[in-house]
């Protein structure tokens, strides 16, 4: 059996539309070779494809990435269930409450910055129904099974402080990945520093897009 053929076994439940999603875009776009950047569950959605599609992919960069948020015996991801539970409950009651406690927690930063109005927009634009549905998918995901049938080199890269990642997920990545892979924990809080943190996060990516890893980065 392939590695591809073995990876299909692992059950990633809710995301590997998305991946499938992904390869019909770059398809469409006859994208025959890309570096990908993903943001978040994005960045594992790339993971996923690229262990689908090799060819498609020269490199993976992951900001903010995480192959599963709920802690475990032998694993640490930053949340309990009862976290979920509660989170989950506050959607559900008091959608826009939620929003307007979230964007702040999650982008870093106050309800007055730019950032966080940004974020506080895309999340209030939602359905709360439909958010409440994608943030229970990713919330109950776990990646951790797939990592070592990756062969694309991936570049990780990871806020100092995130409320939904701490730093330790970025070193388990490094250590389980099957690929080449680097770690760079960037001085920003948050897990949206694209936003919140645009010029410590630009200079990274541009940084991390235009030299490979055996360069010596």
């Amino acid at each position: 059996m392939g590695i591809v053929d073995e990876a299909h076994n692992v059950k990633i439940v809710g995301l590997e539309g998305f991946a499938h999603d992904l390869l019909a875009i770059l398809n469409e776009l006859q994208i025959n070779s890309c570096i990908f950047v993903g943001h978040s569950v994005s960045a594992m959605i790339g993971v996923i494809a690229s262990v689908y599609r090799p060819d498609v992919f020269s490199k993976i960069i992951m900001l903010s990435a995480s192959p599963r948020y709920l802690n475990d015996a032998d694993y640490y991801g930053g949340f309990e269930q009862e976290n979920f539970d509660q989170l989950f409950d506050a959607m559900r009651s008091n959608y826009k409450a939620w929003g307007s406690g979230w964007a702040p927690l999650c982008v870093g930063g106050d309800m007055e910055s730019v950032a966080v109005q940004e974020f506080s927009r895309t999340l209030f634009n939602m359905r709360p129904d439909i958010a409440l549905s994608v943030l229970h998918t990713i919330f109950h995901c776990d990646m951790r099974q797939i990592l070592r049938f990756v062969t694309v080199p991936c570049h990780i890269i990871q806020s100092m402080k995130d409320m939904a990642v701490p730093v330790v997920v970025s070193e388990y990545l490094h250590l389980h990945l099957g690929s080449q892979s680097i770690v760079e924990v960037m001085p920003s809080d948050g897990h949206l520093p694209q936003l919140s943190s645009p010029e410590i996060v630009i200079p990274v990516l541009l940084k991390h897009i235009r030299h490979d890893i055996s360069m010596g980065l």
